[in-house]
């Protein structure tokens, strides 16, 4: 079993094209009937959750054997549980819990950097305040963390009643010019005037 393309995605740090890479391999590997006990399951379902699938058909399809033989995997899963149960604090005590391998820290870390990217998203389409022990909670990190990761991305806290207030991002309003569709408008109001 060749995992050349698994582990140049892993060192490259393209954790995002790893899910498809993973999911491509192992169907040539089944195919062929080959055997899988080499298969970096727990790279696997982590690829899958950094895109923010929850991938419990891919879990539920895992032989009992491998789930049970495989401290890393079932890591992986612990933090997928945290995940599909909106334990949000739950998911980075599950992340920061283990003792990583080297093929996974730095995709943990990555991992965890998105998910903080996300949740931030959430928090800022969510409120329009929020108290710093709930950014805190959803961010996982400490009060005074939560509330510099806040400031620094352009929210503005309350020193007095520990509030924040959230800097909604401005609605962007692109819109090309299609020549076309100018050209049918010119020609609809040349017919209104005449």
């Amino acid at each position: 079993m060749d995992l050349t393309a698994v582990q140049a995605a892993l060192s490259d740090k393209s954790y995002s094209a790893l899910a498809p890479l993973c999911d491509d391999l192992l169907l040539q590997v089944a195919s062929k009937g080959a055997a899988t006990d080499e298969w970096p399951y727990a790279v696997h379902l982590l690829a899958h959750l950094y895109l923010n699938d929850l991938a419990r058909f891919f879990w539920k399809s895992l032989p009992q054997e491998v789930k049970d033989a495989r401290p890393e995997l079932a890591a992986v899963w612990r933090i997928g549980q945290c995940l599909w149960n909106r334990d949000y604090a739950g998911v980075y005590t599950a992340a920061q819990g283990f003792e990583w391998g080297p093929d996974l820290s730095d995709f943990i870390t990555a991992f965890l950097e998105s998910y903080r990217k996300r949740i931030f998203q959430l928090l800022t389409s969510a409120y329009s305040t929020i108290i710093v022990a709930d950014v805190a909670h959803f961010m996982g990190m400490s009060e005074e963390d939560a509330t510099n990761y806040a400031v620094q991305n352009g929210w503005s806290l309350d020193a007095a009643t520990k509030m924040l207030t959230v800097k909604k991002p401005k609605a962007q309003t692109n819109q090309k010019l299609d020549a076309s569709k100018l050209q049918r408008l010119t020609e609809c109001v040349f017919h209104l005037e005449h």
